[in-house]
């Protein structure tokens, strides 16, 4: 969980402070003594940004704004340096601080209070001993120019991060496919998200061969979660469709995943935890959009009954797709989704998926590769959210000529393309089951990191849901 965070008017004597500034001359006297003065000054001089006064029952931290040009990456050495503040105050066992925004600067102070918040985020549900917890349980926040609705929002945020990086973090000895389903089902219900949940009996109804035959070699069964939040004033007349790639443990299958390459492969259902925490994230924030989210769930394994290298599958489309590696197999279950989406003839699908290893060698843990089709508006709105708030896209392009690279002799098309450009032949794949304005977003990289990044932590990032919640409010500001 998250700090909770506050609006506060009034500044309290002995109250934990943190005085957010552009300039010296703008730090309040009243606050801050003559010998502590002189000291800001010296260590100003020598670009020291965060200066921290013990006041023995209480800390005063200065941070000065950093000078960038640039506004998103001013704004992102905001969040680094909120971050570090927070290390700080749990390192000395701070409880509540009151951030203050001495030059009623918006979007620095919500970028400092942003990393501050995401980078408390622990996940110590199995740990026995509790050493470690954070201490940091309020921030409140006292600003002339950032209210309540802001704050609302923001929160909103935090909590559909919060909710998709503890569905990420779990380990698949908790979160099989059901679990998946009915975490989701349970937040669903207490944010006013209307849930269904499709069986495997109704899936073969449905002739989901993508989504079935990846669950062929399981001894769970596989589960089509659907959410819907239809506010009574939403603003678009077709619905915004987001899928997301549930696969809550990939072994590879038959084709079985060599060397540490399975070790966290708990994360392979990123996409799916993001679109539920961005659904989440919409709903808190009273967004008036009409929202749909899709997510194919189940695990893949090489049991007894598992799909093969050579197998066939008829996809809920009608189309056959030749089955050369089981090991990509998210393909397999978002095509389904995707063509499960046709029938709310949607404004625009973005897919969110943990796909392919070509995209993090391609771009690394930095970035999120992107393509799209009949979007190009939507996809440029898309990438200026990333750049804000620094879940940046690099765009890969989805010619024509890349679908040579998944023609099959024997089926319409096959699940993996030649050794080069895996990332792109991969969501020319995917386009073949869209017949609307379609995003394809491969989080592989920045889904899921091994050791800590400042505000992203170590383990889930929860990387989507800050984009596309910028995303939306773009479009409905």
């Amino acid at each position: 969980m998250y700090p909770k965070i506050i609006v506060q008017t009034e500044l309290k004597t002995g109250d934990n402070l943190i005085l957010l500034t552009k300039s010296l001359q703008a730090l309040p006297e009243r606050l801050i003594s003559g010998p502590e003065m002189k000291f800001i000054k010296e260590q100003h001089k020598i670009k020291v940004e965060m200066i921290p006064f013990n006041r023995l029952d209480h800390w005063v931290v200065i941070q000065f704004i950093p000078e960038e040009k640039e506004a998103n990456q001013r704004r992102e050495k905001c969040r680094l340096a909120g971050d570090k503040i927070q290390l700080f105050l749990n390192e000395h066992k701070v409880n509540q601080v009151t951030l203050c925004d001495v030059d009623s600067d918006e979007g620095e102070t919500m970028a400092l209070l942003e990393g501050m918040a995401l980078g408390t985020y622990q996940f110590f549900k199995y740990k026995t001993d509790k050493k470690g917890v954070n201490t940091l349980k309020k921030i409140s926040l006292n600003s002339k120019k950032i209210g309540k609705k802001t704050l609302t929002e923001f929160n909103a945020i935090l909590n559909g991060v919060d909710f998709a990086r503890d569905l990420v973090n779990e380990p698949n000895s908790y979160l099989t496919a059901t679990t998946f389903a009915n975490e989701i089902e349970s937040m669903a219900v207490k944010a006013g998200i209307t849930v269904e949940l499709l069986s495997k009996k109704k899936l073969e109804a449905l002739q989901m061969g993508g989504l079935l035959g990846v669950n062929k070699g399981s001894h769970e069964p596989p589960v089509f979660i659907i959410l819907e939040y239809k506010p009574s004033r939403h603003r678009n007349k077709q619905p915004i469709v987001l899928v997301g790639k549930g696969i809550v443990y990939d072994t590879g299958g038959m084709n079985l995943k060599t060397e540490s390459h399975m070790e966290n492969m708990k994360t392979d259902m990123a996409g799916g935890a993001a679109v539920a925490g961005t659904l989440l994230a919409v709903a808190g924030a009273k967004l008036p959009l009409h929202m749909i989210g899709l997510i194919p769930a189940t695990d893949n394994r090489p049991g007894p009954r598992a799909i093969v290298s050579g197998d066939i599958l008829r996809m809920h489309n009608g189309m056959t797709v030749e089955v050369i590696n089981t090991d990509a197999e998210g393909r397999l279950i978002l095509a389904d989704a995707l063509s499960y989406a046709k029938r709310y003839d949607p404004e625009l699908v973005i897919d969110l998926a943990t796909l392919t290893g070509s995209a993090v060698r391609a771009i690394g843990k930095r970035a999120i590769a992107g393509m799209q089709s009949d979007a190009k508006k939507e996809f440029d709105r898309l990438s200026s959210s990333g750049a804000e708030v620094y879940e940046r896209i690099v765009e890969l392009p989805l010619w024509d000529d890349y679908g040579e690279e998944i023609k099959s002799d024997l089926a319409d098309i096959k699940n993996l393309g030649g050794p080069e450009a895996g990332a792109i032949t991969a969501g020319k794949f995917l386009q073949k089951f869209t017949s609307y304005p379609y995003i394809h977003l491969d989080i592989a990289g920045p889904s899921f990191l091994d050791k800590r990044d400042s505000y992203r932590g170590q383990g889930a990032t929860g990387v989507g849901v800050r984009l596309l919640m910028g995303f939306f409010k773009q479009k409905t500001s």
